[in-house]
């Protein structure tokens, strides 16, 4: 029998590598690495809130296994009925920084195609007019951001904003939006006191931008 071995791209070309030093981890590492943090990706206490920040996101890679891992975990803890709840929390804990816009669309897609994915393959409906799926888009959106890592900035010159999502002590299934910047996370304390506030909302509705002062 002939193997047939499909090599993995790890380079776009010759001139991103030179200038950008864009090389891509292969599946193989991503899933060797995350194995050494397995308990709080998977089985840990609190496993799905545990957050994680990718700071040179590339297509996505390193989130699209981080949110399977969880996605996985979450069918094997948790009842079917909360899956729908615990799975946008998971996205909601997945954060990423690309320099490069055309690598910052595809890591933006192939989370949502996780994400998708996922529900599908249990008959739950996902389609675009769902608020299933826009609440996942949206939440990837605002985590998965375009921008300068040791900068902290967009490519415009923004500072780039992130939000804790922080589940509602005692209402399972509602998140309160807490706005606060990347470059705030190096110092004493994350600045949440100068951007919009947001009220509690169910966080498959957080993509309707329910703002405290409206």
């Amino acid at each position: 029998m002939t193997q047939t071995l499909v090599e993995e791209q790890t380079v776009k070309s010759r001139h991103r590598v030179r200038t950008y030093g864009e090389v891509f981890t292969p599946r193989h590492l991503v899933d060797l690495m995350l194995d050494l943090v397995r308990d709080e990706v998977e089985s840990g206490p609190d496993f799905v809130d545990k957050t994680f920040l990718e700071p040179s996101a590339g297509d996505g890679n390193f989130l699209a296994a981080i949110l399977r891992r969880k996605l996985r975990a979450i069918e094997q803890r948790y009842p079917t009925a909360k899956w729908s709840q615990e799975s946008l929390f998971a996205i909601a804990s997945i954060y990423g920084v690309e320099l490069l816009e055309d690598n910052h669309q595809e890591a933006k897609a192939v989370m949502l195609a996780e994400f998708l994915s996922f529900h599908q393959s249990h008959g739950v409906p996902v389609g675009a007019d769902t608020d299933l799926y826009h609440a996942a888009q949206f939440l990837i959106a605002t985590n998965i951001v375009c921008g300068n890592m040791l900068t902290g900035q967009t490519l415009t010159g923004q500072d780039i904003q992130f939000s804790w999502w922080n589940r509602v002590a005692g209402s399972p299934g509602l998140v309160h939006r807490e706005p606060f910047t990347l470059v705030s996370l190096h110092g004493d304390a994350i600045d949440f006191t100068t951007y919009d506030s947001y009220q509690a909302c169910r966080i498959d509705e957080v993509h309707k931008e329910m703002r405290a002062d409206v």
